[in-house]
């Protein structure tokens, strides 16, 4: 058995969650981008590891920058910020049954659970995301996690991303890889084809 694996944000998506989160903050609420992000990027990694709820970061955001609006408010736009990248979604579920299908995502508390709860992700065997295992890429431990859950060794598995930091966390390791650009998607079927080839 040979497993595929996944990145989440910049895969999945267009653009970065983070980015589109942000943006639309700043729109909403009539706060500076730049300000938004200093302050967001100062504390979401409470969030990638557990420490915080949502709630709690959105509370501290609040007080940090001036932006008023209800946690419920917040919480929408936060899930809304999510930019499907349609051409992964397309392929996902053709990936041969012959492979495991495992992801490895940092991210947050209720956006994990909008991830686990579409019903287009049941092609996943397993998901693992640093909110839930306190640890997140590119660290060694968060890769050994997926390889545990997915239960396939690193080298017989590819792991995409479009972080080059977390490729080579994940070469390091065993791990096959390829760097993902939604504007290069051709480039990426080819590249996992030929690598799904090398077992037959």
């Amino acid at each position: 058995m040979r497993a595929i694996t996944f990145d989440w944000g910049g895969v999945f998506t267009v653009g970065t969650f983070d980015g589109n989160a942000t943006q639309r903050m700043s729109d909403t609420y009539g706060v500076p981008l730049e300000q938004v992000r200093a302050s967001y990027f100062k504390f979401v990694k409470h969030l990638e590891v557990g420490e915080w709820t949502l709630e709690h970061f959105w509370n501290v955001m609040q007080e940090e920058t001036g932006m008023k609006a209800d946690y419920l408010e917040f919480e929408t736009l936060y899930l809304g910020s999510i930019r499907e990248n349609v051409a992964m979604y397309d392929f996902f579920p053709t990936i041969p049954r012959a492979f495991k299908v495992g992801l490895l995502s940092n991210n947050y508390p209720v956006v994990h659970e909008k991830l686990q709860a579409d019903p287009r992700w049941s092609r996943f065997d397993t998901m693992v995301f640093s909110n839930l295992i306190g640890v997140k890429k590119p660290d060694p431990v968060s890769f050994r996690k997926l390889s545990e859950a997915v239960g396939v060794p690193p080298e017989k598995s590819i792991f995409v991303d479009d972080v080059e930091e977390n490729l080579v966390a994940a070469r390091a390791l065993g791990f096959s890889t390829i760097l993902y650009s939604a504007l290069e998607h051709e480039r990426f079927l080819s590249e996992l084809e030929a690598w799904m080839a090398q077992g037959e």
